[in-house]
């Protein structure tokens, strides 16, 4: 699932990919897909899109948006997004026989776009998209940015329950869309933090350590060009190597080399040392 690091990646490639790029075509639906979501008739894409150039492509949270002249082109984190040339993947190999998107440009450049599980995919004139989801991501502040600082992470501590757990802090409500149970374990993990703590047990030093994690755990995965748990525009891993994710069960922690405890949290597994993240 695209996350901070995955989409600031992928946006990165998808300038680089088709920027500049005039659309020859685009199909969208043609597999029908119970969880596949589109922004009005997915049928109608073609005719809006077609003849448009590619200016580029940005990351807002998990999402990705092409942005295409006057219309926009999102998205979600539940899509995947693989690279094309002339009618093939960019390795070669033939298309997927069901797809959800497919977008062609003019000299043979283009994307395909999968969904697995659930995932949106949003063509609208700039401006008309009133998705919550995506309104909230455009407008927080990415723990990749300079705005993102220390005041604002301690606002959002104190505007949530002292119930609430790390994981629930940093990884529900879209708080800080993007950022999402994935880099969740690392950023806990690196900040020796057990994302099941609630926050009214943790110290001031725990809180400094856990927001320097959000920012530098989130900055390593993003230069590596995500992590190795997910694909990028051309289908190969990430860089970055997870310390605890579902790779890497069995392994052991990697800093006392003790047992890693999986558990079930909060929609999906969490993952930590009991050793070096106490609770």
């Amino acid at each position: 699932m695209l996350e901070i690091p995955e989409s600031a990646t992928m946006a990165e490639q998808l300038t680089r990919h088709v920027g500049g790029g005039r659309i020859a075509r685009v199909i969208a639906g043609l597999s029908p897909h119970g969880f596949a979501f589109y922004f009005g008739d997915p049928q109608a894409y073609d005719t809006a899109l077609t003849g448009r150039r590619i200016d580029q492509a940005r990351a807002i949270g998990g999402q990705v948006e092409l942005m295409i002249d006057d219309m926009r082109l999102v998205f979600s984190d539940g899509v995947n997004i693989r690279a094309t040339r002339q009618g093939r993947l960019s390795d070669g190999h033939p298309l997927p026989k069901k797809h959800q998107l497919r977008l062609e440009c003019e000299d043979g450049r283009g994307i395909v776009c999968t969904v697995q599980m659930y995932g949106c995919l949003a063509a609208f004139p700039d401006g008309m998209n009133d998705n919550p989801y995506y309104l909230v991501a455009t407008n927080a502040r990415s723990p990749l940015s300079d705005s993102f600082d220390r005041g604002h992470f301690d606002a959002l501590v104190a505007q949530a329950k002292p119930t609430l757990s790390v994981k629930g802090l940093l990884a529900t409500e879209q708080r800080i869309p993007g950022l999402g149970n994935g880099c969740l374990q690392d950023i806990a993990f690196n900040a020796r933090v057990n994302p099941l703590a609630k926050l009214h047990d943790l110290t001031s030093d725990d809180l400094d350590r856990l927001f320097a994690s959000v920012k530098t755990t989130l900055a390593a995965m993003t230069a590596a060009g995500g992590r190795d748990t997910e694909k990028d525009l051309y289908g190969a891993p990430g860089g970055y190597a997870t310390q605890l994710s579902a790779k890497t069960v069995g392994r052991g922690c990697p800093i006392c080399g003790g047992s890693i405890t999986r558990k079930a949290y909060l929609g999906g597994n969490v993952y930590f040392c009991e050793t070096c993240q106490p609770r």
